[in-house]
């Protein structure tokens, strides 16, 4: 039963008002002054109190000091005759939880207390119903032929029903909404298996990582204001909408789109597609020296910033004044804010954010790391914990004080793998987990999505008998050599590089300072 404090000293003229309440099923103490409810708060818990403003000797403001002081959980709802602004602040800014202006009737009380009391109850019930009502409209889109605007509508949907679902507290609504997010990337991984050649050589194609640059950072590019790109590595749509109220405060949003990584969907194939402007075969035969294969030591990603000269120039953009900084820690970053300030006279800034990508593979690697996101809800958690206290965030506030426009996006997702596929291959196989590269690969041809010949994929190779296999929704690669071992060391870890919406389908917003 909900049990409430009601401090007043005309107490005895709201009985009609208690009776009523009580007929609703609450539990009413009644108290005539500010130090009889301090008294009866001593020995008795309480869900909600009513405390009246103008009480003689402790009044209701001194007596709200002291409650939020000793009971500081337990929500507060002010009563006064008095309009007075003055007196409203300082009981706001004692972080009461509502506010009445007497006379109260008896539905204003109810209603208060349906907002602070069962608000939770009423909008997790809301919220499961309104999703039960959408989960037969998905599951009817899914088993129709969606197109690549309709994927889009889809995993949105998806995505912010998971947020809502989150925040209701309904596990049971949760894990079915789990089990749909899973047929929907398995009729994903066959959209992609059957229209993937058609995109990737022009054909009905989606906006895609080769031409992120041209179409949706370069019509920006001025001389009358800068425009920065904020490359988060990394970065799922879910996580996108997790930072964005931070983001928010200082921007409006111009568009709010998602594009498709090319496949593999990994930093050192979309990323460097996105700041050349080309697709891997074509960086290889650009730039010969600058491209390194899986199998070629060193960094996969050391080139960008002339990926990114290159692509401006084949674009009429060369003589545009650019800057490219890549920050890898947290020194970087905060070197980084310093630095804003000057480049407002910049066409162009790309900044490269190298962290989420650094968080996924910690979680891997690290125990502590993995029990503190040990889900997608509390990886979501740990990626808002870090922007809202990272140089990234102070970096964007630096640029809200210009004139400026701002694209903020990434250059693939990640996905929770939990299912292992055996797979068979050749030494000199790339180490990833969701996709691989090679020569007499050994597989289940029923988990991945294969390109026999690479060149049509505008993908390079090592030899000519090399082949790619991408995994499909949530599977991972194992090879058969301590099988048991790697399959318990890499379930339930994040990874990239195969064929799902939360690798694929990934946010590009553009913003402008308030």
């Amino acid at each position: 039963m909900i049990k409430i404090l009601w401090a007043d000293d005309e107490i005895d003229l709201l009985k009609p008002h208690i009776i009523y309440l009580e007929t609703k099923g609450y539990s009413l103490t009644p108290a005539k002054s500010g130090n009889e409810a301090l008294d009866i708060l001593e020995s008795n818990k309480f869900n909600l109190i009513f405390l009246d403003e103008n009480m003689p000797g402790l009044t209701g403001l001194e007596t709200l000091t002291i409650i939020k002081e000793k009971y500081p959980n337990t929500p507060v709802i002010m009563i006064t005759k008095s309009e007075e602004e003055s007196i409203m602040e300082e009981a706001i800014g004692s972080k009461i939880a509502d506010y009445l202006i007497k006379p109260v009737n008896p539905n204003q009380i109810l209603l208060a207390i349906k907002k602070n009391i069962d608000s939770g109850r009423l909008v997790e019930e809301k919220t499961t119903s309104n999703y039960q009502q959408e989960f037969r409209n998905i599951s009817m889109r899914l088993s129709s032929q969606l197109d690549k605007d309709q994927w889009y509508d889809i995993f949105r949907k998806l995505t912010y029903w998971e947020l809502e679902l989150e925040k209701s507290g309904d596990n049971s609504v949760e894990q079915i909404l789990e089990m749909q997010k899973s047929e929907a990337n398995a009729q994903f991984f066959k959209f992609v298996r059957n229209n993937y050649k058609d995109w990737i050589n022009g054909e009905d194609a989606p906006l895609m990582s080769h031409n992120i640059i041209r179409k949706k950072v370069a019509p920006l590019m001025t001389e009358e204001k800068p425009t920065y790109m904020i490359v988060i590595d990394n970065l799922r749509y879910d996580q996108w909408k997790i930072i964005e109220p931070s983001v928010l405060e200082d921007f409006i949003v111009k568009s709010d789109e998602m594009y498709t990584s090319i496949l593999p969907t990994s930093t050192q194939y979309s990323r460097n597609a996105i700041f050349a402007g080309l697709l891997p075969s074509e960086i290889e035969r650009r730039h010969p020296k600058m491209w390194k294969n899986d199998q070629d030591e060193g960094g996969k990603n050391m080139y960008e910033e002339e990926f990114l000269l290159d692509n401006l120039q084949m674009l009429g953009k060369g003589s545009a004044k650019t800057t490219y900084t890549k920050i890898t820690n947290l020194n970087a970053g905060r070197k980084a804010i310093s630095k804003i300030p000057n480049m407002r006279t910049n066409v162009l800034n790309v900044i490269v954010y190298n962290f989420v990508d650094m968080l996924s593979h910690a979680r891997t690697d690290m125990k502590v790391i993995k029990e503190l996101a040990d889900d997608d809800a509390a990886y979501r958690s740990l990626t808002a914990s870090w922007f809202s206290h990272s140089p990234l965030k102070d970096i964007m506030k630096k640029i809200a004080k210009q004139d400026a426009n701002v694209v903020i996006t990434t250059d693939h997702g990640t996905i929770n793998v939990n299912r292992p596929s055996r797979t068979i291959g050749e030494r000199d196989v790339n180490a990833n987990l969701r996709y691989k590269q090679g020569r007499n690969l050994n597989y289940q041809k029923n988990d991945v999505f294969v390109m026999d010949n690479p060149l049509e994929y505008y993908l390079p190779i090592q030899n000519v008998s090399s082949k790619y296999i991408f995994a499909r929704e949530d599977m991972y690669f194992v090879y058969q050599n301590n099988y048991n071992q790697f399959v318990n060391l890499y379930r339930n870890t994040y990874q990239h590089g195969g064929v799902s919406m939360e690798e694929m389908l990934i946010p590009i917003i553009t913003l402008t300072t308030k």
